[in-house]
């Protein structure tokens, strides 16, 4: 029975026994990792794997640093409505301590 791995679950995980990467046809010519060459092959195929593994990991990241500077952005503007707000309530209080003080010399 000849059964293949997935990318999930790999027929095994030591990288030599593994088949050699090849190049697809849509990537094209000239590209960064050439295909022919098998020197360094292991420790590429360990890298790459090593970045497939972390990639979670930094989406996790970004996502968590997106969520922080959202809740910032949002403590920020509930400060300045708070501000606003007691800035309205102290010019009312100010105009009624004008009007008492004008009540107070017109009497």
């Amino acid at each position: 029975m000849n059964v293949t791995g997935t990318i999930d679950r790999p027929l095994t995980h030591d990288p030599q026994k593994q088949d050699p990467m090849t190049s697809s046809l849509s990537e094209p010519t000239g590209s960064a990792t050439p295909a022919g060459t098998t020197m360094g092959a292991n420790d590429s195929r360990q890298n790459r794997t090593r970045e497939m593994q972390l990639i979670p990991e930094a989406m996790a990241r970004a996502h968590m640093d997106q969520r922080m500077g959202e809740a910032d952005a949002e403590r920020q503007a509930l400060r300045l409505v708070a501000a606003r707000r007691m800035q309205r309530r102290a010019e009312r209080v100010s105009m009624r301590a004008r009007r008492a003080l004008a009540m107070t010399i017109m009497q």
